[in-house]
């Protein structure tokens, strides 16, 4: 795991992908992952995490994942970018699968 995404960052637990689990995450800004099977799916930013996340259980995609995690912060814009661009280095300039 990168530093930026290990040290700078004080992300969730990875948690289920569950109803249960959605309607306890914050309406707060914010930036989220989703994976499936240990590999990242989606990376998202947002004005309000519980929103963004329980909609996306709807997209094709997205619909498949396992677990999720989130980082609260007003600057969700930035470090998305910052993180799509730490994924692309560590994986061969590839973005997430539902990206």
């Amino acid at each position: 795991m990168s530093k930026y995404m290990s040290e700078e960052i004080k992300w969730s637990d990875w948690l289920d992908y569950s109803q249960e689990q959605i309607a306890k995450t914050p309406e707060s800004p914010g930036v989220y992952m989703m994976h499936a099977a240990m590999k990242i799916l989606y990376i998202g930013n947002t004005d309000n995490l519980k929103k963004s996340i329980t909609e996306s259980s709807s997209a094709s995609c997205v619909r498949d994942a396992k677990r999720f995690r989130y980082f609260l912060t007003q600057s969700h814009n930035d470090i998305k970018e910052k993180l799509l661009e730490e994924y692309k280095k560590k994986h061969d300039g590839k973005m997430p699968l539902c990206m």
